[in-house]
């Protein structure tokens, strides 16, 4: 069943984020989210959509676990 312009997936259910809406998610500010990603960019948080990067929830979540600092 696809899904309308008006029935969006929750933020808290997709299994990959955009850069704005895991930015929003993680209250991690754009430049230090870039660059996250752009030192980490063949971990398996990222994938790569074209140009663009996608982060993948559940496992930046597991990312952020361990860290002590970002």
């Amino acid at each position: 069943m696809a899904l309308s312009r008006e029935e969006t997936v929750p933020i808290w259910e997709k299994y990959a984020l955009n850069m704005g809406e895991a930015q929003k998610y993680f209250n991690i500010g754009k430049d230090k989210l870039r660059q996250i990603v752009n030192e980490n960019h063949d971990v398996d948080f990222v994938l790569q959509y074209g140009n663009r990067f996608l982060i993948k929830r559940e496992k930046f979540i597991k990312y952020l676990d361990v860290k002590t600092t970002i």
